[in-house]
């Protein structure tokens, strides 16, 4: 059998939800195609999530827009003879030209989220760059409603956007029983009785954790025994521990986040904007209430009153009111989980991710 072949372009293959997806989809996906995975950067840390055998070109793309950049990229994408390029974000667009260089007939664009030098997806520049762009692609995907109708409204890409929620392994990722909670939590060195507020994701200035630390100094002045879980790694690190103090504990980059996760009693995200955030499925997984940003795709995740609270990502107070109001009152927070666990396991398979994958990448391929 003729496998489709597929070359996954992105900036980076470190740690992150869009890498998550991509391994994701490639270790469950049907012995149709052939995904190949080519990273801009040197970084390649995903790598370990694979457990399909995948080649992997790691590049080493400086800073800035390079045409010489471009045309080598072409050049691999000529030895390596794609059915179909798969690009995504922003900062993997040079992939477009180079597989247009390259005489690749089938070019799919990805939106997974968002950075902060354009957090909101104004910028008047990086809208006309990509509206041209969109001349030369034949398909687009994205993982949130919100992001489709950017795209489609204030992008005005012209195009058809299929919109596919990320999936989750609800086996993996599962809440904990009472003693499992406990003992996890002992490995950690927190006590039984130490309230376990988590955050996961990468050290980046769009995650808001200087906002959190804030706020959760208002929670502790009253509720000593809070603690603030930090799981992550990124550019962010050095300014963050300078912002720590005595009740924040960092456990930088691991790979065992569900079982981290199974030791917090409540999850936090409010980062400045998301397009779908992988650790708020990971905790509604796991049977955690979600205290999320009102941004991007948070609201498409997170029902506000019923499986966690939506906040306003600079209101401090809020913030640490709603933490607050769990530590009072756990029969809330074992109703919010459970119902955000239920919701998992109905809206946000790895099966429904992977069809509607692969039904793309049939339908442009083969017409």
């Amino acid at each position: 059998m003729v496998k489709i072949k597929i070359v996954h372009i992105v900036y980076s293959f470190g740690i992150g939800g869009l890498e998550k997806g991509i391994t994701t989809l490639i270790n469950h996906g049907s012995s149709e195609f052939e995904h190949i995975i080519v990273s801009l950067t040197g970084s390649g840390e995903s790598k370990g999530l694979l457990t399909r055998k995948t080649k992997i070109f790691l590049l080493n793309k400086r800073d800035g827009n390079s045409p010489k950049f471009i045309w080598e990229l072409s050049k691999l994408l000529r030895q390596i003879k794609p059915d179909i390029v798969h690009t995504r974000n922003w900062s993997g667009m040079d992939g477009i030209f180079a597989a247009k260089l390259a005489g690749v007939k089938t070019i799919i664009h990805g939106e997974h989220g968002w950075d902060m030098f354009d957090p909101f997806g104004s910028s008047m520049k990086r809208r006309l760059i990509r509206r041209f762009s969109s001349t030369l692609v034949q398909d687009y995907t994205c993982v949130s409603k919100q992001l489709k109708n950017w795209l489609l409204n204030d992008v005005k890409i012209g195009k058809e956007v299929t919109q596919i929620y990320n999936g989750i392994d609800t086996v993996k990722h599962h809440p904990a029983k009472l003693n499992e909670k406990n003992a996890i939590k002992q490995q950690l060195g927190f006590s039984k009785d130490n309230f376990i507020v988590g955050i996961v994701g990468r050290l980046d200035a769009i995650k808001n954790h200087s906002n959190l630390f804030k706020a959760f100094k208002i929670v502790i002045q009253k509720n000593p025994f809070a603690r603030l879980v930090i799981v992550g790694d990124g550019n962010e690190m050095q300014r963050l521990t300078s912002e720590s103090f005595q009740n924040i504990v960092f456990l930088g980059y691991r790979p065992d986040t569900d079982v981290l996760m199974r030791s917090f009693d409540l999850f936090v995200l409010p980062s400045f904007n998301e397009g779908i955030s992988n650790t708020i499925l990971e905790a509604m997984a796991c049977g955690l209430p979600v205290i999320a940003s009102d941004a991007g795709g948070n609201p498409e995740l997170v029902e506000d009153g019923e499986t966690g609270f939506l906040i306003d990502p600079d209101d401090l107070e809020q913030i640490a009111d709603k933490i607050i109001k769990y530590i009072k009152e756990p029969s809330l927070m074992d109703q919010h989980g459970e119902t955000g666990r239920k919701k998992t396991i109905d809206n946000f398979s790895i099966a429904s991710m992977v069809d509607n994958y692969e039904s793309v990448y049939k339908t442009v391929f083969l017409p």
